[in-house]
């Protein structure tokens, strides 16, 4: 019998090392297979996409909003894992009811980095997890010498459109975005506001303006339209996954910001 608690503060109490794991969070799910979790992990969301093939050797339950209690029950798990951000907390009454509920709440790297190493030493993989967090420390440190010389640039990261939506504070994204000297013109909004794009030249005139590839899928005419209310910003479509998935995809994550500078210093 162990007591643990997780990144919102709950204590959860394990009766053993779990041995049939539920994830409801897509960038978790990759990293329990990073942290060769694979056999153990029995349930995943229709979004957890990573690694691919998950989808046609694991039960989906649902999504991340809405599950399928009965499901999920019906697997028999003792560990289940969710996130303060994809899921809600009207949804713990009933997973608690059928395992221990493990949530998390990731805004910053070093929190990721935290979750790595507790769940590590929960699900019995502590080897595992201190060489990911040694790599990804490593990768860190040579990115951060990378960019310290790149010059700060003005941004806005748009994750939805009509409402329009962006990612301010209090977000791993506006992690990724300082990082990288991305300076959030709507950090001083907290979590993902709305926004009216015709105030954008006001709120701060990006040099840049991010589309993320999700949850919304931008096209060409979303571009051209926030264009319009800008002064000569560029526009990327950004890899989505690269900026708020937490886990085991940062390991990928600070090449793609590389090449991500790269392809910007070409229009500047």
């Amino acid at each position: 019998m162990k007591t643990v608690r997780d990144q919102i503060g709950r204590e959860i109490t394990l009766k053993q090392a779990p041995k049939r794991i539920i994830s409801l969070v897509p960038s978790q799910t990759e990293l329990l297979c990073d942290l060769a979790l694979e056999n153990e992990l029995v349930g995943i969301t229709k979004f957890c996409v990573h690694p691919y093939h998950l989808k046609s050797t694991k039960t989906i339950v649902g999504g991340t909003k809405k599950v399928d209690y009965d499901k999920i029950k019906a697997l028999n798990p003792d560990f289940i894992l969710c996130n303060k951000e994809e899921n809600t907390y009207e949804m713990l009454p009933e997973l608690e009811k059928i395992a221990p509920t493990y949530f998390s709440d990731v805004n910053t790297i070093q929190q990721a980095i935290d979750l790595i190493l507790s769940l590590g030493t929960i699900l019995n993989r502590r080897t595992e997890s201190d060489n990911l967090v040694h790599k990804i420390e490593f990768k860190l440190d040579h990115f951060k010498q990378f960019v310290k010389d790149k010059p700060t640039r003005k941004v806005a990261y748009f994750i939805w459109a009509k409402p329009w939506m962006v990612a301010g504070n209090d977000t791993f994204i506006n992690e990724m975005l300082q990082l990288n000297n991305f300076e959030n013109i709507y950090e001083d909004m907290s979590r993902y506001p709305k926004v009216e794009i015709n105030r954008i030249r006001h709120e701060g005139d990006p040099d840049v303006v991010i589309l993320s590839s999700e949850p919304f899928p931008f096209k060409d005419e979303h571009a051209m339209e926030i264009a319009t209310y800008t002064n000569r910003s560029i526009t990327v479509f950004g890899d989505g996954e690269m900026f708020s998935w937490f886990g085991s995809r940062m390991l990928l994550a600070f090449d793609y910001f590389k090449e991500l500078h790269k392809k910007l210093e070409s229009h500047f």
